[in-house]
């Protein structure tokens, strides 16, 4: 089979996935992309995207696997120690010098392990500031995880072990978060390249999303986070994303993987 042919057919594949699911593959870098669906189509046995359209048509329970092994929802409380500490000993103070409130939104939220763990570190360095969360993601089945508020034993490897005992109710089913922090963040589907943002966050985490999108589709959402970002507002990225040259957007470091806008 000729290259070309593959590529017309993986086009085809993007412009019947999009109608369906919202998710618009031409923003995502196609070698990546196509790599990851074409392992899931040889493991469920479709040798054809033709084929692998129509069952992901007729089959929701394989259409949410799909949906879940295209988004990547990778997620732990804490994750990447580091950069929680430069959060709690450098960042939050920074944007609590001249507000006493914080509005703070992590993009991406997959199962709701990041806004939870913001709301755990608000609750306890900070007790006296006031915050709202807001929890965005594509994927409808993550977001009921995350409203849900229940999570299993491996979502907690970075987590220190008090946090654990003070903001989770431990059941056989897993460790339920309580009501106490989960009334702090809410959560809202929401497809980050073409929905409209809010405006005015002081904080805005959007770790690990991006990894496969097209140059292109980076850009314009860096813009979109900016301008969503009150001066003086900060971007927390993930570990694999410097944003080099984007000082025209308006955004410095102010350590690693956190930028603030200008004033």
């Amino acid at each position: 089979m000729s290259h070309t042919s593959i590529s017309n057919t993986y086009e085809d594949f993007v412009k019947g996935f999009h109608p369906k699911s919202g998710l618009d593959l031409k923003f995502y870098k196609q070698n990546q992309m196509q790599r990851r669906i074409l392992s899931f189509m040889n493991s469920h046995g479709y040798p054809t995207y033709p084929e692998f359209l129509k069952a992901l048509n007729a089959d929701p329970v394989l259409y949410d696997a799909f949906f879940k092994h295209l988004t990547i929802n990778v997620s732990q409380f804490f994750r990447d120690t580091n950069q929680w500490k430069t959060l709690r000993q450098t960042v939050i103070p920074l944007l609590i010098q001249s507000k006493s409130q914080l509005k703070l939104w992590s993009a991406g939220c997959s199962g709701g392990q990041e806004p939870y763990s913001l709301a755990m570190t608000l609750m306890e360095y900070f007790p006296s500031t006031k915050f709202s969360i807001l929890g965005t993601d594509i994927d409808v089945n993550v977001l009921r995880q995350a409203n849900d508020g229940l999570y299993k034993q491996n979502d907690f490897a970075s987590t220190p072990p008090e946090f654990l005992q003070k903001y989770f109710t431990s059941s056989d089913k897993g460790y339920q978060i309580k009501d106490s922090v989960k009334r702090n963040v809410q959560f809202q589907h929401q497809n980050l390249l073409t929905d409209r943002f809010q405006t005015g966050f002081d904080f805005i985490a959007c770790r690990n999303v991006v990894i496969y999108f097209t140059e292109e589709a980076k850009e314009m959402l860096y813009k979109k986070f900016t301008e969503a970002l009150r001066p003086g507002g900060i971007l927390f990225t993930g570990s694999t994303e410097h944003l080099f040259g984007l000082a025209h957007l308006g955004l410095k470091p102010v350590s690693s993987f956190f930028y603030q806008k200008g004033f």
